[in-house]
């Protein structure tokens, strides 16, 4: 396993970030095809003995359940300062709105909660999950310094934003004294690479930390055409990110499967080698151990020049999906595809 300094922080993290959204109880949430605890557990110690060290969970992914696997198991399996844990927390609702609760509240709230499930006095870095039209932009950016100061968090990063919001929310902070956002977590990979087109150059320019989700497309991207998954069937979010571009991102995804046959290699192998070359540490989703020993293989190999041309020439520009598609005011009091589900906060 290769090491890389995560920004400007010192935090020294793994080449691969396991993302632990397909960890927890299934049904419990948005999706129905996360794995138990026993299974998280194995997958978890496999990722501790390749040497990963990164781990990204949300207090949004199944009622909180995935943070609670996720803590368990580093309990038993590794000790907390040989590890860099990552997780996420969401807008405030409409309901807290309406209660009076501030942004600052909310985000202790759910700092709270989340340490509670994760078993754990700090995490090292926390995320702010998408962008929150309904909070002025200082409480949020004093709320995550008041989590920092406190000890309850080392670094903050943020998802699901545009570059000029990160670029806003980062002058905020130098102006006010908070702390920064050392770290982006985007949608980015072969077949999505709109984060390109400003994201990625504010990031190389400010020594912001690259660690994109959905690196292989919800397997998309790791699976020769006619394969399929629990996962590929059930995810119903993840259709409505792909399915509309499935002609010309096939296309893509055959020079994966052709390069992968050449090279002797798996499909994950070449699309996260790929995406190596351009971020810090993708978070790569496992729900099976070769999920994670593929992932691990890819930061030994090296594509060339030639391959990388071959993979990136035939893309053609997309729509924003996801909840990117939803990052906009008016859409600020619709309904998101996370909550925190059954959790009491």
């Amino acid at each position: 396993m290769e090491y890389i300094k995560l920004g400007t922080s010192d935090l020294i993290v793994s080449r691969i970030c396991m993302g632990c959204m397909g960890f927890g109880e299934a049904g419990n949430g948005q999706h129905t095809w996360t794995v138990d605890e026993k299974h998280s557990c194995q997958i978890i110690r496999r990722g501790l003995e390749l040497g990963v060290n990164f781990f990204d969970t949300a207090i949004a992914y199944q009622s909180g359940t995935s943070e609670q696997y996720l803590g368990r198991a580093l309990w038993d399996y590794a000790k907390r300062d040989d590890v860099v844990v990552a997780t996420k927390f969401l807008p405030r609702t409409q309901e807290e709105i309406k209660e009076g609760i501030t942004g600052q509240q909310h985000i202790e709230r759910m700092i709270d909660k989340s340490l509670a499930n994760l078993g754990m006095d700090y995490v090292d870095l926390y995320i702010y999950h998408m962008w929150d039209y309904e909070t002025p932009l200082y409480d949020v950016m004093e709320g995550l310094n008041n989590v920092v100061k406190a000890g309850k968090a080392r670094y903050i990063g943020i998802s699901n934003c545009y570059a000029y919001q990160l670029a806003k929310a980062n002058a905020l902070a130098e102006r006010e004294g908070f702390v920064k956002f050392v770290s982006v977590q985007g949608h980015y990979n072969l077949i999505f690479r709109e984060e390109e087109r400003e994201m990625a150059k504010l990031c190389a320019e400010d020594d912001i930390a690259t660690t994109p989700y959905s690196a292989l497309a919800g397997g998309r991207l790791a699976k020769h055409p006619g394969e399929t998954s629990k996962r590929m069937q059930e995810d119903s979010y993840a259709k409505i990110k792909y399915d509309a571009t499935a002609g010309q991102d096939g296309v893509i995804i055959d020079r994966v499967a052709e390069l992968a046959g050449q090279k002797g290699v798996s499909m994950t192998e070449i699309s996260l080698a790929w995406l190596l070359t351009k971020v810090t540490s993708p978070v790569v989703g496992t729900t099976k151990l070769h999920h994670i020993e593929g992932a691990a293989k890819a930061t030994e190999l090296t594509l060339s020049a030639e391959e990388i041309f071959y993979l990136e020439e035939s893309y053609a520009p997309h729509s924003l999906v996801g909840v990117m598609a939803q990052n906009t005011q008016d859409s600020a009091r619709k309904s998101h595809v996370w909550s925190t589900g059954n959790q009491k906060i």
